[in-house]
Parts: C-alpha cells; sequence; structure tokens
C-alpha cells in the first residue's frame, strides 16, 4: 500500500486577502515560498519516492521547492487542481454576500460540486497510489481536495488546512484511509 503525504500549497497573496482562489491561477508570495522551503526541511528526512503537483503554479511551486530537495521530478495532474468556484472566483466573502444575496455556505453556485470535486481528486489519488505501491508519495494540491479526500477516507479531519499543512492517506484496496489505520 502506497503512503500519501497530501500537501496542501504555500500561501498567495489571494489567501491573504481572503478571495476565493479556485482554479484561478495565483503563484505564491514571499511568506509562500518561505512556507515551502520550510516543508522541504520538514520532509529532508523522509525517504520520497515520487512527487505528484496540481498544475496551479501555486501548487506546482510548492512541490518543485520540495521536490528539488529530494532529487526528484514533479508530475503535474490537472486532476489535483483546487475545486471550481465559478462565478466566485476573485471575490471576498463579504463581495460574494452582496452580489449573491441568496448565496449559503457550501453552496457554491455556478461551480463544481463538491461529489464532483470528490470524484476527481479520489480518481486521481488512486492512480497514483497504484503506481507507487509500497512507496511514499508527496502530492501538493489544495484545501477543497484535501477535505474531500479526508472526507472520503472517512476522517473529518480538519476543518482548516493550513498552507503547507501535510495530511496522511494510505490506499486499503479502493479505499482511502487515514496513514497508519
Amino acid at each position: 500500500m502506497a503512503t500519501i503525504l497530501l500537501v496542501r500549497h504555500g500561501e498567495t497573496d489571494w489567501n491573504v486577502e481572503r478571495r476565493v482562489q479556485g482554479q484561478t491561477d495565483r503563484p505564491l508570495n514571499t511568506t509562500g515560498r518561505t512556507q515551502a522551503h520550510a516543508l522541504a526541511d520538514r520532509l529532508a528526512g523522509e525517504r520520497l519516492h515520487a512527487v505528484y503537483s496540481s498544475d496551479l503554479s501555486r501548487a506546482r511551486e510548492t512541490a518543485e521547492i520540495v521536490a528539488g530537495r529530494h532529487g526528484l521530478d514533479v508530475v503535474l495532474l490537472p486532476d489535483l487542481r483546487e475545486k471550481d468556484f465559478g462565478s466566485w472566483e476573485g471575490l471576498t466573502d463579504r463581495e460574494i454576500a452582496t452580489r449573491f444575496p441568496d448565496a449559503r455556505p457550501g453552496h457554491w453556485g455556478d461551480g463544481e460540486t463538491a461529489v464532483a470535486l470528490a470524484e476527481r481528486v479520489v480518481t486521481a489519488l488512486r492512480r497514483i497510489a497504484a503506481a507507487h505501491h509500497g512507496e511514499r508519495v508527496l502530492v501538493v494540491s489544495h484545501g477543497g481536495p484535501i477535505r474531500a479526500a479526508l472526507r472520503r477516507a472517512g476522517s473529518p479531519g480538519p476543518l482548516s488546512i493550513g498552507n503547507c499543512d501535510v495530511v496522511r492517506l494510505s490506499l486499503a484496496g479502493e479505499r482511502l484511509v487515514p496513514a497508519g489505520s
């Protein structure tokens, strides 16, 4: 069984401004790069066999910093992207409330559904795990996909996943489980 170290990308300016990023491509800011280097330091003693990442630049750059420390290339997978928030992307919570007064938390208007997000991400994680049986793999993604994977693994997990936080999962048969379960 593969062990997947699922990591949220480093900080961006839109994280600081509390804007919905979704699939809008935003780069890491200076703090985000510092976080990614600190993550590389934390993972320096772990044997990684592969590094995968969302193709969005904030995740890709985070992955490249860690992969460089391990002498690995980064495999980019669009299926690891953040949830598509549709017309909400680029907006703050206040702007969403003003423009979409009927909006409710958890209902993303014209964006991707939670079910579609979970299917997309879990399918990608299963493919990664199947290709790396018995190995430890780093996967850099986004908060929404990580929460979706945790829910599918039967773990409520943290509601808030910080930049460069690490969550460990394994694949038991076809099921994702928290690593060590």
